[in-house]
């Protein structure tokens, strides 16, 4: 089985099992590469330096193709603003954000849970293919989870920050009752899914999630290919 690469920012802050950036969340093997002087404010911020960013995107994602990758994604959900431009020139395929998940969840009144609601713009929707007026609700800029993942901590704690995304979920459908389905754009969410699913009564969905069918269609592709 060949790996499905992950184009890691530059960060110190822990990943417990769940995170995209512990080899143990996946059922399927993963290699990483990080991006280096590219960290969580590059990324999570209405104004990225898209040069500078994509450079370093397609960089390392030749150099994951040259170590075997067969598909590639993100550590960071608002990269999903570089899914076209890193797709053209990546040397295999890209799928840079859960945010990709909303378009194949037509149908459903998706609802997203982000790391930052101020720095979540139409664009990243556009970029993927979602509805630019998609609900969303973001983790407090001042917690536990700010602390470690925006402003990249040492520790964590896991438990209050399972407090926080839930708080965040019953907000998200308090203000939007009409949610039936949650995604969640931050990376660093997934540990916390099963939590919420617990809170709210409805399915949630990860970047995990997407990564799985993303590494299935990649191995059809494989075994389909003369």
């Amino acid at each position: 089985m060949k790996p499905l690469g992950i184009l890691m920012l530059d960060t110190r802050f822990p990943r417990i099992v769940g995170d995209i950036g512990n080899a143990a969340s996946f059922d399927y093997p993963v290699i990483f590469r990080r991006l280096e002087g590219i960290g969580s404010a590059d990324a999570v911020t209405t104004h990225p330096d898209r040069p500078r960013v994509l450079a370093a995107l397609k960089a390392n994602a030749e150099a994951l193709a040259a170590e075997g990758a067969i598909g590639l994604s993100t550590s960071c959900g608002f990269l999903a603003l570089y899914q076209e431009e890193l797709a053209a020139v990546s040397p295999v395929p890209v799928a840079t954000s859960a945010l990709l998940l909303i378009k194949q969840l037509a149908g459903k009144h998706v609802g997203v849970i982000t790391a930052s609601a101020k720095n979540l713009t139409s664009a990243h929707f556009a970029a993927v293919g979602a509805p630019e007026e998609t609900p969303f609700v973001g983790l407090p800029e001042q917690s536990s989870f700010a602390d470690t993942f925006l402003r990249n901590g040492l520790t964590l704690d896991r438990e209050q920050v399972e407090r926080e995304a839930v708080a965040a979920g019953r907000a998200l459908v308090d203000q939007h009752p009409e949610v039936d389905t949650v995604v969640l754009e931050c990376t660093n969410l997934p540990p916390y899914k099963n939590a919420l699913k617990a809170a709210l009564g409805l399915p949630v969905y990860d970047v995990l999630d997407l990564l799985s069918g993303f590494y299935l269609s990649l191995g059809k592709r494989a075994s389909a290919a003369p």
